[in-house]
């Protein structure tokens, strides 16, 4: 095969990306073939060809779902869409490696589960539920703010949460220039020393409700997400994970108003 940059039909050398293209790096992710890094050390060995040539430009404009990929000759197959619950311990990033060494969510996921993303973040001192999945197109749709999913919370905090507070929670506050929100809290046990209460949130801002409770003058003890959308936690061990059900499946296709393929 000759080295060349040039991809797909119709498409020469040097055009710049059109609507439907990424960069070859993230089209790789995106089907579930490799992560970026992978990607990048295939390209800078000559490994990987496009539509029949290889590839040096790892941002090299591409449509994943029309253009063809190789590896050493091999094509290379997306794979079918799967999707696992993590129930993630608290000590953890939710981060593919770190550069101080700290564990990450993927040392409690086994090889062939390492290609998978995560469905948004949870911040290393919080629990719970995190999806991890091969398919970017659900994983985008969960997590775009404007379509609203539900997240639970279950959250403990210094003092008695006052009922002003609660309606304060309800209706927001600025923090760094961004409107925080609960949309709806559900007080569990309220004292003097500390307040258990269970949280919903529809966007998921980063360490959102750490930063809401902090506004209104109380700070967050445990925080555990016990809930995303129609995807509940259960009694799944922390530190142990789950492929999701079937029935699971088409309740997130039912979100998305899709019909189920898996």
């Amino acid at each position: 095969m000759t080295p060349s940059t040039a991809v797909g039909k119709g498409r020469g050398k040097g055009k710049a990306a059109g609507t439907g293209t990424v960069p070859l790096v993230r089209a790789l992710s995106k089907l579930g073939l490799a992560s970026r890094g992978q990607t990048e050390q295939w390209i800078s060995a000559g490994r990987l060809a496009v539509n029949g040539r290889i590839c040096r430009d790892p941002r090299l404009p591409v449509v994943p779902e029309q253009d063809k990929f190789a590896l050493d000759g091999v094509d290379l197959q997306p794979q079918s869409r799967s999707a696992v619950l993590l129930h993630k311990p608290r000590g953890y990033l939710t981060t593919r490696s770190d550069e101080k060494g700290r564990k990450t969510v993927f040392d409690l996921l086994p090889d062939e589960l390492q290609q998978m993303h995560a469905v948004g973040r949870l911040d290393m001192h919080t629990s719970g539920l995190l999806l991890l999945t091969n398919d970017s197109r659900m994983s985008s749709f969960l997590t775009d703010p404007l379509n609203a999913i539900p997240r639970d919370y279950v959250i403990s905090v210094d003092g008695k949460v006052s009922e002003e507070t609660l309606q304060t929670l309800m209706q927001g506050v600025e923090d760094a220039g961004e409107l925080l929100r609960a949309t709806t809290v559900t007080v569990r046990k309220l004292s003097g020393r500390e307040s258990h209460l269970l949280v919903t949130l529809q966007e998921g801002k980063n360490r959102e409700l750490r930063r809401l409770f902090k506004a209104v003058g109380h700070e967050v003890n445990k925080l555990k997400r016990i809930a995303f959308g129609p995807i509940t936690l259960g009694e799944l061990e922390a530190g142990k994970h789950r492929e999701l059900t079937a029935g699971e499946w088409q309740a997130l296709q039912d979100l998305q108003g899709l019909e189920s393929k898996q």
